[in-house]
């Protein structure tokens, strides 16, 4: 398809929807989905103990046979970020050289990071760093890259390195690829703002038809996975945290009723839209997240933990090339476990985020959309693992830290306040915290979910966006309570693993439409 850019054909694409009960959906992928999220949710019910020992295989299978596809994958995905942002292609304007965002760059930029991994960081930033130092110390494959034994400095090093690994940069060009292929196609060649539409410089008229049904399905798949296991990690930390503070104790009851609370929110945001509903949302939580950082570093060891910043980078930097490795590791404890599942993830993630990206990036060159996706939130996760990691490592390390080892990972964050002064308040932020980008993230994915589900509409109606919130949300409820985060995880990482082709695929087509700009930067209004 040398001139597929001359004969641009949407097809019959859109024409296939159909009006059902006052809802506008795509029928090829609406049902599909709506029924598999639907059975998930009722095997899960029926039958908890087989549906956990399912998901468990197949989490086995995934990790055991492809650890080395998902890690190259990701490294490939980085390396074609860092390309496009260096080359010529980084100066194209998304949506024409006289496109004027919609957003201010704090407003943007609080999106992005909203959407896309703060309820993460706040989970695993305490856990993570301690778990890998503790691992370090004692050696042995379930440290990363065999570990530091015995020798706490280079242990604090290696941990911290590693977790830096699990967060910045591979994550974020995961999700800079799909939002940059999707702001492309639907900007500047006024295709639906659908995953299938990266894929026509590929194959053509196809697209429109089963072939892309079938790529939008597993997208939407992957999304409720990926964004349900994000949702049973909040709601995990934020009912240990409601009990370390106030003895509530947690039981299916309790988890429950703070969901179908926090369901209650969403569905007032997802009311209010983009503007209303999530910007406000994702600037408070900038605000908040970044005043709990300020406060931990202020009552910590402040000069030391800003040095500690910059070493980290280095350190990370440094050791990238070992931790990216795909073949060939003896650390396969934590290559499996942290990293692998890691990128299964961030790839469930990527139909989510990368939508969610592109809805709000009109304006903004290829290189400013690269530098806000993958740079500028690697550098805040870098700082946030950096200002709580290590000041949980420092506490160890003086001795004080036996309750921080001894927490689960869900309560290990509020431990470390309890140690700090005002600990009941800045608990009680931190709650807070988890429970906006809780919303946040429920709201942005169930979006992007109706968005796929109804042929790239975005102006449906607010029933259509609730079946979403409701699939969602049950099957977060219903993996969490029957099996845990095993099954959360395990759903993430089956979903992610086809995916991972299709983003592939999806930086073939991204490239083709690049170039075809770079040669018309005056004419591609005629594309």
């Amino acid at each position: 398809m040398a001139a597929w850019d001359k004969m641009i054909d949407l097809g019959n694409y859109g024409q296939s929807n159909r009006n059902w009960g006052g809802m506008h959906i795509n029928p090829a992928v609406f049902f599909p989905t709506a029924f598999i999220s639907f059975a998930v949710i009722m095997f899960s019910l029926i039958a908890p103990k087989a549906s956990a020992d399912l998901f468990a295989a197949l989490r086995g299978g995934a990790v055991q046979h492809f650890d080395w596809f998902f890690m190259m994958s990701g490294n490939l995905l980085l390396l074609f970020c860092v390309v496009v942002a260096l080359s010529p292609l980084g100066k194209i304007r998304l949506g024409g050289k006289g496109a004027v965002p919609d957003y201010s760059r704090l407003s943007w930029f609080a999106m992005l990071f909203g959407a896309g991994m703060g309820i993460g960081l706040v989970f695993y930033g305490v856990g993570e760093p301690v778990t890998h130092f503790t691992s370090s110390l004692a050696g042995g494959p379930a440290a990363p890259l065999g570990g530091a034994v015995g020798n706490a400095d280079a242990a604090r090093s290696l941990a911290m390195a590693a977790t830096i690994f699990d967060w910045a940069l591979h994550p974020w060009a995961i999700f800079a690829v799909t939002g940059l292929a999707l702001a492309v196609f639907n900007f500047d060649f006024n295709m639906p703002l659908s995953m299938r539409s990266a894929f026509y410089p590929l194959f053509g008229k196809a697209v429109w038809g089963r072939t892309g049904d079938a790529i939008e399905v597993l997208a939407v798949l992957a999304t409720i996975f990926g964004l349900a296991t994000s949702l049973g990690l909040g709601a995990q930390q934020a009912m240990a945290g409601i009990t370390y503070l106030y003895d509530v104790a947690s039981s299916p009851l309790t988890i429950l009723t703070l969901i179908l609370v926090m369901a209650a929110i969403t569905f007032l945001s997802i009311r209010g839209g983009i503007d209303r509903g999530i910007r406000i949302l994702s600037e408070v939580n900038m605000w908040v997240a970044f005043a709990l950082l300020v406060f931990i570093l202020a009552t910590g060891s402040t000069f030391q933990l800003l040095g500690d910043l910059a070493t980290n980078i280095y350190n990370y930097l440094g050791l990238l090339p070992a931790l990216s490795n795909p073949v060939g590791r003896t650390d396969t404890g934590f290559y499996n476990d942290w990293s692998v599942y890691y990128w299964a993830w961030w790839i469930s993630w990527a139909p989510f985020v990368g939508m969610f990206m592109a809805r709000i990036s009109l304006g903004r060159t290829v290189r400013e959309f690269i530098a806000g996706a993958v740079i500028l939130p690697s550098l805040l996760g870098i700082l946030w693992l950096t200002i709580f990691g290590d000041a949980s490592i420092a506490q160890i390390v003086a001795g004080n830290g036996a309750d921080l080892t001894k927490a689960s990972l869900d309560t290990q964050l509020f431990v470390l306040l309890g140690a700090l002064p005002w600990a009941q308040f800045t608990s009680f932020v931190a709650i807070g915290l988890i429970l906006i980008f809780f919303v946040t993230g429920w709201d942005s994915g169930t979006l992007v979910i109706d968005t796929m589900t109804a042929g790239g509409r975005t102006d449906t109606l607010l029933r259509q966006k609730t079946i979403w919130l409701v699939a969602v949300g049950g099957i977060g409820i219903v993996l969490l309570l029957s099996g845990g985060l095993t099954s959360l995880q395990a759903g993430a990482i089956a979903t992610g693993l086809p995916l991972a082709l299709i983003l592939l695929g999806m930086c073939i087509g991204t490239l083709k439409g690049l170039l075809v700009l770079h040669r018309n930067p005056d004419g591609r209004e005629q594309l």
